[in-house]
């Protein structure tokens, strides 16, 4: 009788200590400082999610300004609820891998992990100062927080590329988005087989767009993207197809256009697969050009379905990743003709 006393008592004591114990809400404040678990600011711009294992892995252009101005970072963060990320290093310290100059570039970088060889592997815009390269820059690693090396430059289908963007369709198959000026459009190209190429043209968009970012959601393709302004914001637009190869649907715009987007410009569409329900969070960068470093994010949940996408004004909210669930705690009043869903 004695040793279940015992037994209940510390039951009861870890009991009340749990309820004691304050757990910070997962909730998003689009357009604030985010912060990792070292309390700094998260260094992840033009950035790009993989989710692996069970938990998410952030990866984006690391513009701390006590870097060195001679090379360019990719900082990598993990999490598994979407909110609180834990800092996991800087996965790519580069030199200018291709004589480039000085001012060159590496932008947007986006992270793939290819199940038959094991590899991580690191796609990125790689430019000189003036924009003329125009290529894609490869980098692997065989883990995903660790130090990636630099493998090659290439523009993809033989097109000039800059803005990039990432995408994996349901059935796990992997896919470059990339902008080419001198086309006025951007391409949507399978991955090869060991992800250190494309290997097949699977769409060509004629809308000289960048940005840009897709989703496959309730058996329809979105495509995303935003106009060609620089730093400026501009309305980022969206089309439809009932497959990749098309046919694309006349682009509209996912907010007013008279906001500019809330002054963000597209990079990613998330999917989140719960066990209840499916949420779609749009991924944007608030650009700051004369201090990067100080760019902000602006992810908001989109509200999505029957060929209709929209961006709501930025307010916080909530996300329940185990059950794929999104709440907004200000919600926009909805107009006449807001005919997408959650």
């Amino acid at each position: 009788m004695k040793k279940f006393s015992v037994l209940f008592l510390r039951s009861l004591f870890v009991f009340i200590l749990l309820k004691s114990v304050h757990i910070a809400p997962a909730q998003v404040l689009p357009g604030e400082v985010w912060r990792d678990n070292r309390g700094q600011q998260i260094q992840a711009h033009g950035g790009g999610i993989l989710h692996w294992k069970g938990a998410y892995y952030w990866v984006g252009e690391d513009r701390t300004p006590s870097n060195d101005p001679e090379k360019r970072y990719v900082a990598c963060y993990s999490t598994k609820d979407l909110v609180h990320w834990a800092f996991r290093g800087q996965i790519l310290v580069l030199a200018d891998p291709e004589h480039l100059g000085s001012h060159w570039v590496l932008e947007r970088p986006k992270l793939f992990h290819n199940a038959r060889t094991g590899k991580f592997v690191l796609y990125f815009h790689l430019d000189d100062a003036r924009y003329k390269l125009a290529r894609v820059g490869v980098a692997v690693s065989d883990r995903i927080d660790g130090s990636y090396a630099y493998v090659k430059s290439f523009r993809p289908l033989d097109q000039e590329s800059r803005d990039i963007g990432q995408f994996i369709d349901d059935d796990g198959a992997a896919y470059l988005i990339f902008e080419s000026r001198p086309t006025k459009g951007f391409f949507i190209a399978r991955l090869s087989d060991d992800y250190m190429s494309v290997d097949k043209q699977i769409s060509f968009i004629p809308a000289p767009l960048e940005g840009g970012a897709l989703v496959h959601y309730d058996g329809l393709y979105y495509v995303l993207g935003s106009h060609m302004t620089g730093w400026r914001p501009n309305p980022n637009v969206y089309a439809t197809a009932p497959s990749l190869s098309g046919p694309w649907r006349e682009f509209k715009d996912i907010a007013p256009p008279e906001v500019n987007t809330y002054q963000g410009q597209s990079t990613m569409l998330l999917k989140i697969v719960g066990s209840k329900e499916t949420s779609v969070i749009f991924m944007g960068d608030i650009w700051n050009p004369m201090a990067l470093w100080d760019s902000r994010y602006l992810w908001m949940p989109v509200q999505i379905g029957n060929g209709e996408l929209r961006l709501p004004s930025p307010n916080p909210w909530l996300l329940n990743v185990k059950i794929g669930s999104t709440t907004t705690l200000i919600h926009d009043v909805p107009s006449k003709d807001d005919r997408g869903h959650r």
